[in-house]
């Protein structure tokens, strides 16, 4: 089968490559499609201050005139600086069930890759964490949250089909709320409470929440240098983060540590809104905000997003007090389960909190890796 590939080079271009996944997952009732009005900015340079860091590509692949795969691109310079590496990213890979187009796709990448000086790619992975990142191989019949990849099973075999390997898991967990804590957890909570050294924060209004957001994503940075491809924002990025989800932060789910009036540890909930994405086709216009916020106030599902400690304050039991607070907002609020966000596997803190209480692994995700050797010339 003949393949063309073409550099993305004009808006007509982006169009076609974020629509395309609408037409490759047409008969799934399990996708998720994206925010389009997101996808707009995510892919837009003055928008997205992600490209500042970085070298980037986007291709569609094309077959008699028609496409039949997308991928992009990376290279984050700044991060390879800070972790010694020469490693490239890809991300956004989707094409239908052709071998073909995804080799064609993934050796355009690898030989850019290689012309900038990488000897690795890794993907699916974006700018940051803060992206879709793995394709997911386990869970498919379960609907993803948001910002998490939705792919079709077919895309993991392609994948390995051109000579890569699996690199790093994450996990989704979910419990009911109504489950049994162990005694020590009301202990712990109450400890806490007692101690005086920490000031636990609810909020009940949103205006409450914007002086948090920017102090939020700063411990962020602080706690989350170890995990993999976590890359520290700037002030910018803090601020154009806090713009994007503000319109739907939910102040009671979301509770604060502070210790001498400095805050120290925080989780963020959001109540589930993958139905509402669906139900709007991802576009928010005319009508589809009214779905997104219409499925937010009736969901029986809250999903755990974002969470951290400062790592001097670790082991003293404020996760659980923050979690016993959550709780106690979600059973107030009609909610029944939980889903926590992407946990890498490598972050054991954060699964054997989820795992102490047995909550189920209901989304598997897996990162892959394929190591780049210089081609040598033909000698004739």
């Amino acid at each position: 089968m003949e393949i063309e590939i073409i550099k993305v080079s004009n808006k007509g271009h982006l169009r076609t490559f974020i629509n395309l996944t609408a037409k490759i997952h047409r008969n799934d009732p399990h996708w998720l499609p994206p925010v389009y009005a997101d996808e707009w900015n995510y892919f837009n340079p003055a928008k997205n201050k992600g490209f500042n860091h970085c070298e980037t590509i986007l291709v569609l692949a094309y077959h008699q005139k028609k496409a039949v795969g997308r991928i992009m691109g990376i290279i984050h310079r700044s991060y390879n600086q800070l972790t010694s590496e020469k490693t490239a990213r890809f991300s956004h890979f989707e094409c239908f069930n052709i071998p073909e187009a995804a080799a064609a796709l993934l050796s355009y990448i690898e030989n850019w890759a290689l012309k900038l000086g990488a000897d690795m790619v890794a993907g699916p992975y974006g700018f940051s964490d803060k992206d879709p990142q793995g394709f997911r191989i386990e869970g498919f019949d379960d609907l993803p949250l948001i910002d998490i990849a939705s792919n079709h099973p077919y895309m993991v075999t392609l994948t390995l089909d051109n000579g890569y390997v699996p690199m790093i898991d994450c996990m989704t967990y979910r419990f009911n709320i109504d489950l049994v804590l162990p005694d020590i957890y009301k202990r712990v909570q109450q400890r806490v409470i007692n101690g005086n050294r920490f000031k636990m924060h609810e909020f009940t209004k949103k205006r409450e929440l914007k002086k948090q957001i920017v102090p939020v994503l700063r411990l962020v940075n602080q706690t989350y240098g170890q995990l993999y491809g976590f890359y520290p924002m700037d002030e910018e990025e803090m601020h154009d983060l806090a713009d994007r989800y503000m319109p739907v932060l939910d102040p009671r789910f979301i509770k604060t540590v502070t210790h001498n009036g400095e805050l120290v540890a925080f989780i963020v909930g959001l109540p589930n809104m993958s139905k509402g994405i669906q139900r709007a086709k991802g576009k928010l216009f005319p009508f589809g905000w009214y779905h997104i916020l219409k499925n937010m106030r009736s969901t029986s599902q809250l999903d755990l997003m974002l969470g951290a400690i400062k790592p001097e304050h670790q082991g003293l039991g404020l996760e659980i007090s923050m979690g016993m607070l959550m709780l106690e907002s979600a059973r107030q609020a009609g909610i029944k389960n939980i889903e926590t966000h992407l946990i890498l596997e490598t972050n054991t803190k954060m699964r054997s909190v989820v795992e102490r209480i047995d909550a189920k692994m209901v989304k598997r995700f897996r990162v892959f890796q394929k190591k780049l050797y210089p081609k040598t010339p033909t000698v004739n």
